[in-house]
């Protein structure tokens, strides 16, 4: 699938996704031509999925960060995470193991928001149980280790 030098590639363009093609080649040590084709033949393979802005969530007055346990009715799964994931204040749904059946990550702006979420979204129709957590501190975000 990747080797080592498209490895190699993937670290600059994490570390920048604006760095030039150029640049790349003289950071990993090979051709112009080698960065282009293994950049292109990633995103044809869906190894490079996109290109974004990453923000700070905070900067912009996204203040709190939660994440909520759900617990929902058997069989309503897929249509009460396609709810939440309406929500513009969600940024992640996931399935999960254990004692609840999806977690959510949502960003709210206060206390207020955050309330409002809980009562309108997160106790919705088919959601038995929540268990809401508000991250205090985050010690990493976004970081992808390449293997």
């Amino acid at each position: 699938m990747i080797d080592d030098t498209d490895r190699r590639i993937l670290a600059v363009l994490l570390a920048d996704a604006r760095t030039s093609m150029r640049s790349i080649a003289e950071e990993v040590g090979v051709a112009l031509g080698t960065v282009s084709n293994r950049v292109k033949r990633m995103e044809e393979m869906g190894v490079i999925q996109g290109y974004g802005v990453h923000l700070d969530a905070e900067k912009i007055g996204w203040t709190m960060t939660v994440l909520c346990g759900l617990r929902i009715e058997k069989g309503r799964l897929m249509e009460v995470q396609r709810r939440i994931a309406d929500d513009p204040r969600v940024f992640g749904i996931y399935d999960v193991t254990g004692e609840f059946d999806s977690m959510v990550l949502a960003r709210v702006r206060d206390r207020a928001h955050l309330d409002d979420l809980s009562k309108t979204v997160l106790s919705s129709e088919g959601i038995i149980r929540t268990v809401t957590h508000v991250v205090l501190n985050t010690v990493k975000q976004n970081g992808v280790e390449l293997p």
